[in-house]
């Protein structure tokens, strides 16, 4: 892959996740160069990016993640200071967007978040949007510039494809009927057959999974199941139970955005027959949290492909969360 021109190509970090704006840098063979970020006495934030940005393509690098709202503002400075210096284009790198959880009106006299934010991107200063797995495909929607949701399916294709695992009892469970169709896309790549899991939420961290998962999975031995992310963790470790209960003896849990709020990961990794639990970088995973069952992958490759294909106006379509990913073998 050729090397971007370091003197037209500005990348920056947020303070959200540095270690993978870093590591896109390094993918793609130019520096990261610095961000200066402070805080005055009055608690307004202070930004000013460390290198010019006239006349250059710009990306800036934050993912959504706790505290959100101090992320946010910090993303919407940066994408203002590079317009108003006059950057060519601006572009803004959210591995996690996490508003896109808050994609419909199902409450009286609430936001539609997502939709509010897509609009702030745009006012802020940013040209175009590089995400990943929405959590809703229809929040790609919300966006009137253009947007890019890419797909960590390859990253963990190519995983269980290396691990050279017999594979011959085993299947692929989606959560709920809105993972169905990734899920399936994600089973026909390892060529195994796949099974939905109806989901009724009973609160933000109790679910209740439909008997009809039981006929779905007889006779299989090892499920991988995946979704788009894993917060609290209620759903994940309800499914694992109901899996258990009837007959599962392996389980690999697999997911994009690796949030394991509270004790989400103990609790997972808890249950004997969880072999692994699989996740990428999107969302910063201190240390301290990691338990031995956990794998994490990084998308460093997948954002850094995806920032030198637009930059040389070349397709991106098989890097897509919906696209057809066979060119990525």
């Amino acid at each position: 892959m050729p090397a971007l021109d370091a003197d037209d190509v500005r990348i920056f970090s947020g303070r959200s996740h540095p270690e993978l704006a870093a590591d896109i840098a390094s993918y793609l063979s130019i520096p990261l160069d610095p961000t200066y970020c402070g805080t005055f006495s009055n608690d307004n934030l202070f930004i000013q990016l460390g290198a010019s940005v006239r006349g250059r393509a710009v990306y800036i690098v934050q993912s959504l993640v706790p505290p959100v709202s101090d992320h946010l503002i910090e993303l919407f400075m940066m994408l203002d200071i590079a317009r108003s210096a006059g950057a060519r284009e601006v572009h803004a790198i959210i591995p996690y967007f996490s508003y896109a959880r808050s994609d419909k009106k199902d409450a009286p006299r609430i936001s539609i978040a997502a939709r509010l934010i897509a609009d702030l991107l745009k006012t802020s200063g940013a040209t175009h949007v590089m995400t990943m797995t929405l959590h809703s495909p229809q929040v790609h929607g919300f966006f009137s510039i253009p947007t890019d949701p890419l797909t960590a399916r390859p990253l963990f294709v190519r995983h269980f494809q290396q691990m050279n695992l017999d594979l011959s009892k085993s299947i692929v469970v989606a959560p709920d009927f809105g993972r169905a169709r990734s899920a399936s896309m994600f089973a026909e790549r390892l060529n195994l057959p796949v099974a939905i899991a109806e989901k009724t939420r009973l609160s933000d961290t109790r679910v209740s999974i439909d008997a009809s998962i039981n006929r779905q999975i007889k006779g299989f031995r090892h499920a991988l199941v995946i979704d788009d992310e894993i917060a609290t963790g209620g759903t994940m470790i309800e499914l694992c139970r109901v899996l258990v209960k009837n007959g599962m003896e392996t389980i690999d849990v697999i997911c994009t955005h690796g949030l394991f709020s509270g004790n989400a990961l103990e609790k997972l990794s808890a249950f004997p027959e969880v072999r692994m639990i699989v996740t990428t970088n999107t969302v910063p995973i201190p240390p301290e949290k990691r338990v031995p069952k956990l794998t994490v992958l990084s998308v460093a490759p997948v954002f850094g492909e995806a920032i030198w294909r637009n930059y040389r106006r070349r397709s991106i379509g098989d890097l897509f969360t919906f696209g057809r990913d066979e060119e990525e073998e």
